[in-house]
């Protein structure tokens, strides 16, 4: 879909082109990271905020960066953003730090970013490529939020740290359930997306009826 506009920049990372549900990209960190929502929420975040300077940098350098060296040159602007994040978690955030683990350096070379970097901050201007990584990154911290509230909440009986209830179902914290979540919201996802997309059809199919029998009407009072 080609982005002409921030409305469309939007709907695409959250939406048509989400990189978890529609994509499946940076499927290590979606389903090691998602046994706790706040998890889900630490990484997404990092995401989003390495995506956005990154998108930023890329496209204030795009005409000045050498075709040849291009991808070095994105690692390298993405892994000094990768840093940063890592500073700052380790300094104010030692547990969600320790809690994302080995998967926050790993951001360096998550396809979502390489991959937005590439097709996208390259070839377009700061303004839409800083909301290109902001909405593609809260598409991502969506995904990962949601599906670790979804297994926290089986898993433990908590959301959140809270606890809701007692009854636990220890599958959805396990690797197996990972998997099984993930399905579970792909498949979700998908077929609201084919619900929407259906009612779209029928509504734009009824404006057209609707604007035939109007041209004919009009046609009709004409000839007479």
């Amino acid at each position: 879909m080609k982005k002409t506009n921030i409305k469309t920049i939007a709907v695409d990372g959250l939406i048509t082109s989400n990189p978890t549900f529609k994509l499946v990209l940076g499927t290590c960190p979606t389903l090691a990271l998602t046994t706790l929502a706040i998890n889900g929420i630490g990484m997404g975040l990092a995401v989003t905020f390495v995506l956005i300077c990154s998108n930023l940098l890329v496209s204030l350098l795009r005409k000045v960066i050498p075709n040849q060296v291009r991808i070095p040159a994105f690692v390298l602007i993405i892994a000094t953003f990768v840093t940063v994040v890592r500073l700052v978690l380790d300094k104010f955030m030692p547990s969600l730090y320790s809690a994302l683990g080995l998967y926050l350096p790993l951001i360096v070379v998550n396809c979502i970013i390489l991959a937005r970097a590439e097709s996208f901050a390259s070839k377009n201007c700061v303004l839409y490529s800083m909301a290109d990584g902001l909405f593609t990154g809260l598409g991502f911290t969506f995904a990962l939020t949601v599906m670790g509230a979804f297994r926290e909440l089986l898993s433990s009986g908590a959301i959140f740290g809270v606890k809701l209830w007692d009854f636990e179902i220890a599958f959805f914290s396990s690797s197996a359930g990972a998997f099984f979540t993930f399905a579970i919201f792909i498949a979700l996802f998908s077929y609201i997306e084919s619900v929407v997309k259906k009612q779209k059809k029928i509504k734009d199919y009824a404006e057209l009826v609707k604007l035939k029998e109007q041209s004919a009407f009009v046609g009709t009072t004409e000839a007479k």
